[in-house]
């Protein structure tokens, strides 16, 4: 059971990159301002939403970068107009981040792969295996969501045990 499991995993690590690369999207072009954000900073803007705030930490964090070198890249987007940077409630030591307009409609229009190369893709499938290729997508897609927020809340759970702890 466990070399079936990891073909499959093998599968997925084979077949991902290669869709990625033929369909990513290069440039991250805003629509009105016609700026260019770094691969980076785009990525940065969909880890934020304009309602919850995140801070420099959890994104350094989960970005693996330093704490230094998220906060530059952050400064730019303040200073581009895509991000707002506000002290937090109780503890304004904690800087909480949001997405202002701006970066919302960045956030909108950045896809991570170009419609149109996509499009080309799927019409190089029969209709059947175009419906079994999305079907498969989808699934993959739901477990994803289901992984991450387990993860999220065994980590929320370690660091509540590591607190009492300490």
């Amino acid at each position: 059971m466990l070399h079936h499991v990891k073909r499959m995993v093998a599968q997925v690590l084979d077949a991902y990159p290669r869709i990625y690369f033929a369909c990513h999207a290069r440039h991250r072009r805003d629509p009105v301002s016609k700026a260019v954000l770094s691969e980076r900073q785009a990525s940065i803007l969909d880890h934020l939403d304009g309602v919850r705030p995140m801070s420099v930490t959890e994104l350094a964090d989960h970005f693996g970068v330093t704490l230094a070198t998220m906060s530059v890249t952050v400064a730019r987007l303040v200073r581009d107009g895509y991000v707002k940077k506000k002290a937090a409630r109780g503890d304004r030591r904690r800087a909480e981040l949001r997405l202002t307009a701006a970066g919302e409609r960045m956030k909108a229009a950045m896809q991570v792969l170009e419609p149109e190369l996509v499009a080309s893709l799927l019409r190089e499938l029969k209709p059947v295996e175009r419906r079994q290729a999305l079907a498969g997508l989808r699934l993959l897609a739901s477990a994803a969501d289901d992984s991450y927020r387990r993860r999220k809340k065994d980590q929320k759970e370690d660091h509540r045990q590591d607190r009492i702890k300490t």
